[in-house]
């Protein structure tokens, strides 16, 4: 794929095979940020886990202290009660079986996340090859799967994000817009990077950081020294 004179520019104005420290790097990746929007800042964390091993998995979510800088669509799955504190929580779409159906016959993904009360699990499971792909299955480890509907709504508002593993080793989670400022994408980074290393696999052997990358959207990859963070 052919780069542009932007991104090509931006690649020659730093050296890519230094291991910054995260201020620096935060301080590059947003001079890079050159597209005419508000690039997302993304992170990628290589890790020294095997993902095929169930005792290797590493996932879970953190609260940005800054947000992501996106308005996030939340869907709750529940009933009765439940329905109308998702609904006074300023859920943007509330409902049970029928938005399941909906789901289903209209492939309708018009939100971000999906939080649902546990006894809405059995009925979601229909629909698990449809949401699984798409990372949007409820889950109790990241809070989405939860009788406390208003705190999991309220905490996504503010910036929750969830973090896997893939199937290649690699975690690539949001820390923020170009628009903020250093401090608080620094601080963004260090929040989920502390929960990825807290994170760590006991049955993880050798070096568990391989490598850590910010880049903005349209922007070059910007190395982090991993042992920054441990």
């Amino acid at each position: 794929m052919k780069k542009g004179k932007k991104y090509l520019d931006s690649v020659k104005s730093f050296d890519r095979m230094t291991l910054f420290d995260p201020e620096e790097a935060v301080k590059i990746c947003k001079e890079t940020a050159k597209a005419n929007f508000d690039e997302t800042i993304e992170l990628s964390v290589r890790l020294g886990v095997d993902p095929r091993h169930a005792d290797q998995q590493v996932r879970g979510a953190v609260v940005l202290p800054h947000g992501t800088g996106k308005s996030v669509k939340v869907l709750v799955l529940a009933k009765g009660d439940k329905a109308k504190e998702a609904e006074e929580a300023g859920a943007d779409f509330v409902g049970a079986e029928e938005m399941i159906e909906k789901i289903q016959k209209e492939s309708w993904f018009d939100y971000d996340v999906i939080v649902a009360t546990p006894d809405m699990m059995g009925a979601i499971g229909r629909i698990g090859k449809v949401l699984g792909p798409k990372g949007l299955m409820p889950n109790p480890k990241s809070g989405t799967v939860t009788m406390d509907i208003a705190k999991a709504i309220a905490d996504i508002k503010a910036g929750k994000v969830e973090y896997r593993v893939d199937k290649t080793a690699i975690i690539h989670v949001p820390i923020g817009k170009k628009s903020f400022d250093e401090q608080k994408l620094g601080e963004n980074l260090k929040s989920i990077m502390d929960a990825i290393v807290k994170a760590k696999p006991s049955a993880a052997k050798g070096t568990y950081l391989k490598s850590v990358v910010i880049a903005s959207t349209m922007g070059p990859g910007v190395k982090i020294n991993p042992l920054r963070f441990i």
